[in-house]
């Protein structure tokens, strides 16, 4: 079992029904409008719902940042590769999919997520090892995206880029430096977006398989943005890019 907290997380959960609530997680004060409605609901699913005080939610949760709700939920469900191709042509589009490889803060991996749900990308790929997981806190970050988009972890991103290439996908990986502006390339193609690591950005290996990088212009004095900044920028590129095509 896995465990979801924020009102806004708990509450998408509940709505999309994709992972099962088994059981909620409130705190006695009633946790003001937004809980008492999760409460309600819940209630009305015949889910089991235990009132507890803010210090044991707190242990529960792992973080005083619950918000007052915590949901015990099914674990993520993680698809294959070829699913996410398959998520794009039942909805004739070509495919558009992201690729963190080795960001570390759960905080970044959720904001990556909900943005790449909400700019369109059919599924996210996340490495096995040497990598932020889907954790409550990454949960939390993406805001109920990860109840609407299918992930898929795989345990060799080279791999996994190889296989993408052999389906008709263009491997495009996002740097600070020496790359073409997101907005001068054609992003309407079938494409893989990849991301490195905070700090450390694209590995060697990764790099060599990329067939573009990109890099955002920077007018200020700051040498880069967050990952989940950098890469939020270039994917509302793809579906400006996407919305205007004929």
């Amino acid at each position: 079992m896995g465990r979801l907290f924020g009102a806004h997380a708990v509450w998408t959960a509940l709505q999309a029904g994709r992972r099962s609530v088994e059981k909620l997680y409130t705190v006695a004060e009633g946790g003001g409008p937004p809980v008492r409605r999760i409460v309600a609901f819940a209630r009305s699913q015949g889910i089991p719902v235990k009132v507890l005080d803010r210090r044991a939610l707190a242990h529960l949760a792992g973080t005083t940042a619950h918000q007052g709700v915590v949901a015990q939920v099914a674990e993520v469900r993680y698809v294959e590769l070829e699913d996410l191709l398959g998520i794009a042509r039942q909805r004739r589009e070509a495919p558009f999919l992201l690729i963190p490889d080795g960001v570390q803060d759960p905080r970044n991996l959720g904001a990556l997520v909900r943005t790449a749900e909400a700019s369109g990308a059919h599924g996210v790929v996340i490495p096995k090892d040497r990598s932020a997981g889907v954790s409550p806190v990454a949960a939390k970050a993406a805001a109920g995206a990860l109840e609407y988009l299918p992930l898929s972890r795989v345990t060799n991103i080279a791999r996994a880029l190889d296989l993408l290439k052999g389906e008709g996908l263009w491997v495009y990986g996002a740097d600070v430096a020496g790359g073409k502006p997101p907005h001068e390339v054609d992003l309407t193609m079938p494409l893989a977006l990849v991301l490195g690591g905070e700090g450390r950005g694209l590995r060697p290996l990764v790099r060599s398989q990329c067939d573009l990088l990109l890099t955002l212009p920077m007018v200020g004095q700051v040498p880069s943005l967050n990952v989940s900044v950098a890469a939020g920028v270039i994917m509302y590129e793809v579906l400006r890019q996407r919305m205007q095509k004929p």
